[in-house]
C-alpha cells in the first residue's frame, strides 16, 4: 500500500494541494458506499479575519467533495473556527460543544473539529483533552493552510488529531477559497500583531506580524475582480504596519494605490488602522481615492491618557483626537468608528468621563462598545486593580448611550442626499425589499429584488432610522 505521507511534496503548496487530491479519493469513496454525499458545516466565531479563514475552510471541503449543510446538528462534519478575544466566546463554544456530546452519542460517525484563536491557548487544549475527548480534529491560528492534510488524517486515524503550532513565518497561496459573496470579498493583506496591548490576546494567538507580498495581494485581487468581485475589504490586525521589516516592499498607501489601479474594481475598504500609525501619506492617499471608501475603522479603546498608558497603546487622549480631527478635515464625507472598552483595570469615573468626551469630541459615526473581559496570560489579567461589575454596568450604559446619540445626528446629516449603495442581499423582514452598504458603512433598505443584488445603485436617502436608512432608488 503507498505511503501517502512519504510521497508528499516538500513544498508546502504542492504538498496540501497533493493532500487535497488524496482527500478526494477518500472522500469519493466513503461516498461510494453511502446513499447520499458526506456534508459538513463550517461556524464561526469573532472577526472578519476569521470569517475570511472560515471560506478557506470551506473552500477545501468543498474541493474535496463535501457538500455544505445548512443544518449543523445533521452534517456529518462540524467545524467551529473559535474567537478568543473575549471569554464570553469561549463559553459559547463550550456551551455548543456539550450539544454535540450528545449528539455524537446518537451519531458516532459524526466528526466535530475545532480551529482557531481560542485553540492556541494551552488551558483550552488541556480541557478539550480531559472533558471533550469526542472532538477529532484540533488546530490552531498557524497551520490553517494544512486544513486538508489534517483532515485526512482525521478520517485516516481513531484518534484525536491535534496539531497546534507556536509561531510561523509561512504563508501558503493559491489554496481554495468559497467565498460567501460573489461581489465583495475579504483579502488577508497580513496576519499577526507585534503591539502587545496589555488586554488583549492576539499576539499570544495569532502570532508575530508577517505580512503577504503585495505581488501575490495584487495577483488575489485581479483574480477575484475577473470573477466578478466589485469591493474588497483588505484585513489585518494593524494594516498600517503593511510591509515593515520586509526590504523592498510597500507600505500600506503604496499598497492602495496600487490595488486603486486594478481595472474593474469599484470599492476597496480595509480594517483593522492603529492610531499610532496612521500616516499623513494614508490620509493623502485616501482623500485623492476614488475607490477607498469613506470610512475608516479607527479603535480608541479609551479615551482617558492615564488608562491608555496602561493599555500600552502607545497614544493619548490628545493626539487621538488631533489624528481624528486631521482626518475629518482632509475627508469632510468620512465616517469614523472605533472600538471602546470599559472596565479596564483602575478605570475610574473621571477616566470614563474622559472616554465620553473623546466620543462627543470626534462624534464617532458608530463604535463597538465592549466589556473589559480579562484574558488570562495577558498583563492585565493579573492586574490587582481590576473594577467591579457594578461600575462596569453604570458606565457602560453611559458610553454607549454618548455612542448612539452621536451616530444617531451622524447618520441624520445624510437625509435627502442621493447616493452610491452596493446591494448586498434581499432584506431580511421584508421579501419586497433589499439591503446594501454606503461607501461609509452604513446600511440602507430600498424596495427591490434579488436580481440587483451585486450592483451599485443611485439611493435617496429618504428616512434615517437612527442607524439605518430606508432609501428609494432614483
Amino acid at each position: 500500500m503507498v505511503n501517502v505521507y512519504s510521497n508528499a511534496p516538500v513544498d508546502e503548496t504542492e504538498r496540501q494541494l497533493y493532500f487535497l487530491e488524496e482527500l478526494k479519493k477518500k472522500i469519493s469513496t466513503i461516498n461510494e458506499s453511502r446513499d447520499d454525499k458526506l456534508t459538513c458545516h463550517v461556524t464561526t466565531f469573532g472577526c472578519q479575519m476569521n470569517a475570511r479563514d472560515s471560506e478557506k475552510l470551506l473552500g477545501i471541503l468543498k474541493e474535496a467533495g463535501f457538500i455544505e449543510s445548512d443544518e449543523e446538528e445533521k452534517a456529518d462534519f462540524i467545524i467551529y473556527n473559535t474567537c478568543t478575544v473575549r471569554d464570553n466566546a469561549n463559553q459559547k463554544v463550550y456551551g455548543r460543544l456539550g450539544y454535540l456530546k450528545n449528539q455524537k452519542k446518537k451519531r458516532p460517525d459524526m466528526k466535530v473539529a475545532l480551529c482557531g484563536c481560542m485553540m492556541q491557548e494551552p488551558s483550552v487544549i488541556e480541557k478539550l483533552k480531559k472533558s471533550y475527548r469526542f472532538v477529532n480534529l484540533i488546530f490552531g491560528t498557524h497551520n490553517i493552510f494544512k486544513f486538508a492534510e489534517l483532515v485526512y488524517r482525521m478520517l485516516d486515524e481513531d484518534t484525536m488529531v491535534i496539531d497546534i503550532w507556536e509561531d510561523t513565518d509561512k504563508i501558503v497561496e493559491d489554496l481554495p477559497v468559497d467565498r460567501k459573496y460573489s461581489f465583495k470579498s475579504g483579502v488577508n493583506i497580513m496576519f499577526g500583531c507585534n503591539n502587545f496591548c496589555t488586554y488583549c490576546i492576539v499576539p499570544y494567538v495569532r502570532g508575530r506580524e508577517r505580512s503577504r507580498s503585495s505581488k501575490e495581494i495584487i495577483r488575489e485581487i485581479e483574480k477575484l475582480v475577473a470573477d466578478g468581485v466589485k469591493e474588497v475589504m483588505l484585513l489585518g490586525q494593524n494594516v498600517n504596519s503593511y510591509g515593515k521589516g520586509i526590504e523592498n516592499e510597500l507600505t500600506f498607501p503604496q499598497l492602495l494605490t496600487e490595488i486603486e489601479k486594478i481595472d474593474g474594481l469599484e470599492r476597496i475598504r480595509f480594517m483593522t488602522s492603529h492610531p499610532k500609525d496612521l500616516s499623513d501619506e494614508l490620509i493623502e492617499v485616501m482623500r485623492n481615492s476614488k475607490k477607498i471608501c469613506k470610512h475608516l475603522h479607527l479603535p480608541l479603546q479609551s479615551g482617558s491618557s492615564k488608562i491608555l498608558g496602561v493599555m500600552n497603546r502607545r497614544y493619548t487622549k490628545e493626539s487621538y483626537i488631533e489624528l481624528a480631527t486631521k482626518i475629518r478635515k482632509a475627508i469632510p464625507d468620512i465616517a469614523i468608528t472605533s472600538d471602546i472598552i470599559v472596565g479596564f483595570p483602575g478605570e475610574t469615573k473621571e477616566d470614563v468621563d474622559e472616554t465620553i468626551d473623546v466620543i462627543n469630541t470626534v462624534k464617532f459615526d458608530g463604535a463597538f462598545t465592549f466589556v473589559y473581559s480579562k484574558r488570562t496570560g495577558t498583563p492585565a489579567a493579573a492586574m490587582d486593580n481590576q473594577v467591579s461589575d457594578e461600575f462596569v454596568k453604570e458606565h457602560f450604559d453611559r458610553v454607549l448611550k454618548a455612542v448612539q446619540e452621536n451616530a444617531k445626528d451622524q447618520a441624520n446629516k445624510l437625509t435627502g442626499k442621493i447616493m452610491e449603495v452596493l446591494v448586498e442581499d434581499v432584506n431580511d423582514h421584508d421579501s419586497t425589499m433589499v439591503t446594501g452598504r454606503l461607501s461609509n458603512n452604513l446600511c440602507v433598505h430600498f424596495k427591490g429584488d434579488s436580481s440587483i443584488i451585486g450592483t451599485i445603485k443611485n439611493v435617496k436617502l429618504v428616512e434615517c432610522k437612527d442607524f439605518y436608512y430606508i432609501g428609494e432608488i432614483v
